[in-house]
């Protein structure tokens, strides 16, 4: 059934009471879904992310030809790889706003043997950076052609290989393009030296070389006067597991694990590792520096607050930025300033994450001060029935939602509403179900 649109957040009336069982992670989803294309014997994927990212990577992928066969109601998705060879002859790939399906695809496709492939997305994710990978795989002999832009989509990529050998990368604006050079380094001709330009945010450049040791390819890393360096050898992909279970998504678990800082009482996770591929574990963690306790036993984190008021925090998130909205939309109930570091990089993601956040948050009557890199929140008393624009950004639909969930007006009554609410697609569509759930159960 359709969201309300603008959605009304109900409060919750008692402190947090119950399990929330999140989805899989997209990041882990996705990465998975072009390995197990890479691979040469069938993968089934279990525990996969349903959602409107990971549906534009398997509808591309099963353009270029790849049987892919999910079944969502197990949560399963069984990939029927060639082996790095690319069935179609040509086709037209939808992206979306999905950045991994637009870096890991593009890889992908200039990476393939033959084949003509065009890749295009929303008018959003045009402005999205994509120049630091299309220049690597440049000089590893694809050929990429910009249509609107040199190093942005749409683009044209004729498919001819890779031919491995030294290779520099500027991942800076999004570790992405490092992920989706490094997955499909091993079709080249020869060992690939990976170069980094820059400093990357490493969790999910990890992430990605921990899964293709899983896969069958193992990455070595050095740094020295010349800089830090990934050796990807050349090589095939296999999975040599029945199947491959997808964690799940620890940025999702994070709106739940912040709730009881917002109405009190304890919320469980079942399923949500303290020892992750995702780095966004860290902002679960982060929470105990507000006042939350965290304990984690037998698989479940459990977030619990009995206090007044939490604390505000000064910290970085370069390493875990999409979780950033999510504190920086509770810090108006929280005791004293929060600052918020690292995040310039999050001005180039669905939106302009940092100036909306601002600009939301002022409208509830709260001291901002926004720079480059930076958030600097003063809680002020919030003003009512205001209405969140989400500029088609779930992050901001979700975070401003845990917000609404305070009772601020002491009668129950919703006081935030949010634009937009079925943007939540993108990463968790049945985010607002879970939230009426986990009320309902608060207030049984």
């Amino acid at each position: 059934m359709p969201l309300t649109d603008p959605l009304p957040i109900q409060p919750f009336t008692r402190p947090a009471r119950g399990e929330v069982v999140v989805p899989g992670s997209k990041s882990i989803t996705n990465r998975v879904l072009l390995l197990a294309a890479l691979c040469d014997n069938p993968v089934v994927i279990e525990g996969a992310l349903f959602s409107d990212d990971t549906g534009l990577m398997v509808e591309a992928l099963g353009r270029l030809g790849i049987r892919i066969e999910p079944d969502e109601t197990r949560s399963t998705i069984t990939v029927h790889g060639w082996g790095g060879v690319l069935p179609a002859g040509e086709a037209v790939l939808d992206v979306g706003l999905a950045g991994t399906a637009a870096r890991f695809l593009t890889a992908l496709c200039a990476g393939a043997r033959r084949g003509r492939f065009r890749i295009a997305g929303t008018p959003q994710m045009h402005l999205r950076p994509m120049k630091g990978l299309i220049d690597a795989l440049r000089s590893l002999g694809a050929d990429i052609r910009c249509l609107d832009g040199d190093g942005f989509l749409p683009i044209e990529v004729e498919g001819r290989g890779l031919r491995g050998g030294a290779v520099a990368i500027d991942a800076s604006e999004s570790s992405q393009m490092l992920s989706a050079l490094l997955m499909v380094a091993p079709l080249a001709g020869e060992e690939t030296l990976v170069t980094l330009a820059k400093h990357v945010r490493e969790p999910f450049v990890e992430m990605t070389i921990q899964l293709m040791r899983q896969f069958g390819v193992g990455c070595s890393s050095q740094a020295d006067s010349l800089g830090a360096r990934i050796a990807v050898p050349r090589g095939s992909y296999r999975f040599s597991r029945p199947s491959f279970t997808v964690e799940p998504d620890a940025s999702s678990a994070g709106y739940f694990a912040a709730l009881p800082l917002v109405c009190g009482g304890s919320v469980s996770l079942p399923g949500v590792r303290k020892e992750s591929l995702q780095g966004d574990t860290r902002f679960i963690e982060l929470l105990a520096e507000a006042g939350l306790s965290l304990t984690h036993e037998s698989g479940t984190f459990v977030a619990k607050f009995e206090g007044k008021k939490g604390r505000g925090i000064d910290r970085s998130f370069e390493e875990f930025s999409d979780t950033f909205l999510t504190f920086a939309a509770i810090a108006p109930l929280l005791e004293g300033p929060t600052r918020i570091t690292g995040i310039g990089h999050s001005r180039l993601q669905e939106s302009d994450r940092v100036a909306g956040m601002a600009r939301e948050l002022r409208k509830l009557g709260q001291d901002v001060a926004e720079e480059d890199d930076s958030l600097t929140i003063v809680p002020r008393p919030l003003l009512t029935h205001q209405t969140i624009e989400t500029y088609g950004d779930h992050r901001f639909a979700m975070s401003f939602a845990v917000l609404g969930s305070r009772d601020l007006l002491g009668n129950g009554q919703p006081w935030l509403k949010i634009r937009d609410p079925g943007c939540c697609a993108k990463t968790f569509p049945g985010f607002f179900d879970a939230l009426d759930r986990l009320r309902a159960s608060s207030a049984a």
